[in-house]
Parts: C-alpha cells; structure tokens; sequence
C-alpha cells in the first residue's frame, strides 16, 4: 500500500447489511484510539470517505487498522424515497 494512501474494499452483503471495510495505513492507524468504536465525526476527522450511513461497528484485534463499516442493506435506496416524501409533503425545499 503506497504510504498515507486509505484504501476501501468493495461492498459485502448479507440479508441485513451491506459491509466494507477500510485499511488505514500505519501513520493514520497509529492515531486510532484504542478499544473503542470511532464515531462518523472521528473516522471523518481521520481522512476516511464514506457515503451517508455507514457505522464502524466492530474491531477486529488482530488487524486493528482494518475499520469494518456497515449500513443497512439498500440504505442509500432508501434514503431517496423518504426524500421523495418529505419534498412531497412540502417538508423540505427544492433549491
């Protein structure tokens, strides 16, 4: 892996979700706080670039520069429809 270079899987799936997972070069991983999941706000802070609705939802010890992500399964989907609605319904605007 070229240095400082994040590097994304493709998406996995199962019934439920859909899954990723991300591998932090050493530099960036040695910022991870250890033991604990990281919040969108914090995996953002560290240069990593999702899509809406992904959750770093488990370690896995061994790897611990491998963040594993996961979102509902056809969550983007989703979110377009229930845009639909609320421009629908005069609950968001247009611009």
């Amino acid at each position: 892996m070229p240095p400082n270079q994040i590097q994304y899987s493709e998406k996995y799936f199962d019934d439920v979700y859909e899954y990723r997972h991300v591998v932090l070069p050493s530099d960036i991983a040695a910022l991870l706080p250890k033991g604990r999941l990281l919040s969108e706000n914090e995996w953002r802070g560290l240069g990593v670039q999702q899509s809406r609705g992904w959750v770093h939802y488990a370690i896995h010890k061994p790897e611990p520069h491998i963040m594993l992500f996961r979102r509902p399964k056809n969550y983007q989907q989703n979110q377009g429809i229930a845009m639909q609605a609320q421009q629908a319904n005069g609950m968001v605007q247009v611009q």
